[in-house]
């Protein structure tokens, strides 16, 4: 779904001192020195504003930033990188968040943001449109290119905000802040990664598969293994209502083939997308009987899968996550064992099939192990948020005897969106703590250790799924 030379570029920078502590509730717009916020980023060399949108009791811009293409050898090209900053106070901390994908231009909270009540940057993934060089050199997209990314950011605004930062993300956004803490250990004073999945050996089927035959209940297994099969034996009038649907919304299956092909691969991510992203306490009864309507089975599919995520368009816009799950992240290797005789295309649900094959693609099989390595050796304050019934923590990241300081938490029953606010009481209270802590904050006295800023209506709004199934 790489040991280099480190380059550390001169940043010119403006360096400000810290202003008077904000009110609650309110931003301050400037340091002491009496410059605006906006002037004093934009004094960044290499910074430029797109927009600035009002938010009640914050500052929110719109930026991108120039990087090289190559970090290594940044004479040969930049391009321009899409960030956002919520601005509270240069008084507070900060969070490093990335999704690993597009960034929102939408002004929200990560929930580090909540519990710490900082200051946010949010940083699109190199290579995700607008943030892409063109003409594209597909192999500058890996993982160490994408952490000096992070870095320069780091050491630009780090000038500003020089209060404690913290890094963060959720899926492959967990992934990139453990990246990132891997390349440039000392940047961050802690990192939260949510379901981060440590794909260590893309071939090794084991535990997925034991993921698949124990998550939930007997009943609930059967009855999406059953409409699955259900899904398949219907083949013939499915794939036909596929294409004419694909017709009516002008998309297509060049890549993957055909419309036929691309509906064995949606059928395949089923059991995934259900466990990944549907809540099972409600879930498991809305799964179709085998005896259901056509119309009933697609619109279960549609809304477990979605079809168009299969389409040429789809895909497109995810093109620089399956690139590097190809060359780099590994993606879920499972078995099929109730699909066994319906299956025409065996082996076509993976990476190579979802990126154009003018593209090469070579899988580097020393990236993951490298950073696992890293984590249970000298991993420190670093927190991994996983859900129970959630795919991707079949793989998850494990701390070892090197690690300090740092904790791995279970959602009971959760899924991909798993968070520290559904932790059980005694792990929330002690992960909440320990993030004030690495954010060099005091935990409430009474031990508790609840969130520091109040609930917000405008950033703190449910921002749904990542809507794909094989996409962490």
């Amino acid at each position: 779904m790489r040991k280099r030379k480190r380059w550390l570029p001169a940043l010119a920078v403006l360096i400000g001192t810290a202003g008077a502590a904000a009110p609650a509730g309110a931003a301050t717009a400037a340091g002491s020195d009496g410059a605006d916020i906006k002037d004093r980023i934009l004094a960044i060399p290499g910074m430029h504003l797109i927009e600035e949108k009002p938010v009640d009791g914050y500052r929110y811009f719109v930026l991108d930033y120039t990087q090289p293409i190559d970090h290594q050898h940044p004479q040969k090209g930049t391009f321009q990188q899409r960030l956002t900053l919520l601005h509270k106070s240069v008084d507070r901390p900060t969070v490093f968040f990335t999704s690993g994908y597009n960034v929102s231009t939408t002004p929200s909270r990560s929930e580090p943001t909540k519990i710490i009540d900082g200051n946010q940057v949010s940083l699109e993934y190199r290579y995700f449109t607008p943030s892409r060089p063109v003409p594209t050199d597909w192999k500058k997209l890996d993982i160490r290119q994408a952490a000096d990314d992070q870095h320069r950011i780091f050491q630009a605004l780090h000038a500003v905000y020089a209060k404690n930062w913290i890094a963060t993300g959720g899926s492959k956004g967990g992934m990139t802040a453990t990246y990132y803490r891997r390349f440039f250990p000392h940047d961050m004073n802690g990192t939260v990664a949510y379901v981060a999945p440590n794909n260590t050996d893309r071939d090794d089927t084991r535990a997925y598969d034991r993921f698949f035959a124990t998550v939930g209940t007997p009943e609930c297994r059967a009855a999406v293994g059953k409409i699955e099969r259900e899904a398949l034996l219907r083949r013939g009038e499915m794939v036909n209502r596929f294409e004419k649907w694909a017709g009516e919304n002008k998309r297509t299956f060049h890549l993957v083939g055909n419309a036929d092909r691309a509906y064995e691969v949606l059928v395949t991510d089923l059991v995934f997308g259900f466990w990944q992203y549907q809540p099972a306490a409600t879930a498991c009864a809305e799964v179709p009987a085998p005896t259901a309507s056509t119309d009933t089975l697609w619109k279960w599919i549609d809304k477990v899968g979605g079809f168009d995520s299969y389409t040429d368009q789809g895909m497109e816009k995810y093109q620089p996550y399956y690139y590097q799950a190809g060359t780099q992240l590994g993606e879920p290797a499972y078995h099929y064992p109730g699909l066994r005789g319906l299956l025409r295309y065996p082996g076509i649900n993976n990476s190579r099939n979802f990126v154009p094959r003018d593209i090469p693609m070579r899988f580097d099989k020393r990236a993951m192990p490298d950073v696992d390595r890293w984590v249970r050796h000298h991993a420190t304050r670093m927190m991994f948020v996983n859900g129970q019934f959630d795919p991707w923590s079949a793989k998850p990241f494990a701390l070892g005897s090197g690690s300090r300081d740092s904790y791995r938490f279970t959602v009971p029953g959760g899924n991909h969106g798993a968070s520290i606010s559904q932790l059980k009481d005694a792990d929330r209270t002690k992960a909440t703590a320990e993030l004030l802590t690495w954010a060099g904050l005091p935990a409430p006295a009474n031990g508790r250790a609840l969130a520091q800023a109040p609930y917000n209506a405008t950033l703190d709004r449910p921002q749904g799924n990542q809507g794909l199934t094989l996409r962490p």
